[in-house]
């Protein structure tokens, strides 16, 4: 027989699993106006600056009602040239008497209707400045380009995302945890979340829990819970895969071997051994948990009494045990 002898420890309780780095914060970019895709000047993982340039759609039709806008807002202008000078040279005659006041009149009207042409056609050159200038898709800050979405020759629709944008330099790792895992979490301190890549488990983190979805997968039973990363991992970036480490005080309670676990029919039970006689009998438990290998009992057994941890099975009550180890 391997007889135990009872010890109130600390109970820790970790969670491993493996999740996948995403970005903290994303945006899927895309044209406001529809058309053929002329040429996307990032790749998949690439670092892209602020104010850089991501891709371009075809703008032949666009670029020519610029110069017609232009064209239209130099015409307009040497009109409002013209209408004022006319405006001006009328009110001069107007005042010495030379001609009448329907003619005064009819210049000032004329060069009324020359400004709001005048603003009309600034107005379609701006209109025409900002179609021009939706044909291109540029970075609205330091971004990585985490997914390319489309193709030079595809035609995109308006807000069809044609890249998904990592902004920034923030990491996060997404896990999908077991639900129970969840439920069975117990109070007290945060746990200890450490993230590491797969290779290499010495080289780690630490995270904070930054969301947790309030929604269960139905397939799978997980929820997904997003880890805000202290610091990014050296050789890793977004899609990488990570490991992450859940370690949490389940307070003090006293942890036996699995084999030391038996039942009756009243429930779980363990085999006490009389230090005096040497002799065995069985007495019910109560468990607050099981872990790998072993488990927490709430109750049953106290510190220093000894229990049979292996051959449990070739036990009755009252039999004398000589223990072989522990």
């Amino acid at each position: 027989m391997t007889v135990v002898t009872a010890e109130r420890t600390e109970a820790v309780t970790m969670l491993s699993l493996t999740g996948e780095i995403v970005a903290r914060d994303t945006m899927s970019a895309s044209f406001p106006t529809g058309g053929r895709i002329a040429e996307v000047l990032v790749d998949d993982g690439e670092r892209a600056a602020e104010g850089a340039v991501l891709a371009r759609i075809e703008q032949v039709q666009q670029e020519q009602a610029l110069r017609a806008a232009e064209a239209g807002l130099a015409s307009a202008r040497a009109s409002l040239d013209q209408a004022r000078d006319e405006e001006d040279r009328l009110s001069e005659l107007f005042e010495r008497g030379a001609i009448t006041r329907s003619a005064r009149d009819a210049a000032a009207d004329r060069y009324t209707a020359a400004v709001a042409v005048e603003a009309q056609a600034r107005a379609e050159l701006d209109r025409a400045g900002t179609a021009l200038a939706d044909c291109v898709i540029v970075a609205p800050a330091d971004a990585t380009v985490t997914q390319r979405l489309a193709e030079p020759g595809q035609v995109v629709g308006a807000g069809q995302p044609v890249l998904e944008l990592a902004l920034g330099d923030g990491y996060d790792a997404v896990f999908d945890v077991p639900e129970i895992a969840l439920a069975t979490s117990g109070p007290g301190e945060p746990p200890d979340i450490r993230l590491a890549p797969l290779d290499r488990p010495e080289e780690f983190v630490r995270g904070t829990v930054a969301e947790v979805s309030p929604v269960i997968d139905s397939a799978t039973g997980t929820i997904e819970v997003r880890i805000a990363m202290d610091a990014p991992l050296a050789g890793l970036s977004f899609g990488d895969p990570v490991r992450g480490s859940a370690i949490q005080s389940a307070g003090e309670g006293i942890e036996l071997p699995w084999s030391a676990i038996t039942a009756t029919a009243d429930g779980p039970a363990v085999w006490i051994v009389d230090p005096a006689t040497r002799s065995v009998s069985l007495r019910q438990v109560t468990l607050r948990r099981y872990e790998s290998g072993k488990f927490v009992l709430e109750s049953g057994v106290e510190p220093g009494e000894q229990v049979v941890s292996l051959g449990a099975q070739l036990l009755y009550p009252g039999r004398t045990v000589r223990a072989d180890g522990g």
